[in-house]
């Protein structure tokens, strides 16, 4: 088992800057992936960005050039810089990971809610 902790959310004005961090603990030995998704009101969960084995980056296509996604294995922590914040970007920002497998298990975060006023 995993779990996740995440922290960094409030309230920020349009083109500003958060820093949202997760932490992991638990069976962190097994975890391939992590990443972040988040939810908008009345939208479905939707992807972020993620980094695996600490080399490989993805990122969703309206956040590539402003989020940027790290991982600080030492301290079993995931980052997503957020800047130029946008209004469109407020939602509920949840930690995800996943692990080696088989069987490959997925984990989320309580969630941490970002505010970006126009």
């Amino acid at each position: 088992q995993v779990q996740l902790v995440e922290s960094g959310g409030g309230l920020v004005q349009a083109g500003g800057s958060l820093r949202l961090s997760c932490l992991a603990s638990g069976s962190i030995n097994s975890i391939n992936a992590m990443g972040w998704y988040r939810q908008a009101p009345g939208k479905q969960r939707e992807f972020i960005a993620q980094i695996t084995g600490g080399i490989t980056i993805r990122y969703a296509d309206s956040v590539k050039g402003r989020f940027t996604i790290s991982r600080d294995n030492a301290k079993n922590t995931v980052y997503l810089q957020m800047n130029s914040l946008k209004p469109e970007d407020t939602a509920v920002y949840y930690c995800n990971v996943i692990t080696v497998g088989p069987p490959v298990y997925m984990y989320w975060g309580q969630g941490t809610q970002v505010t970006v006023s126009s």
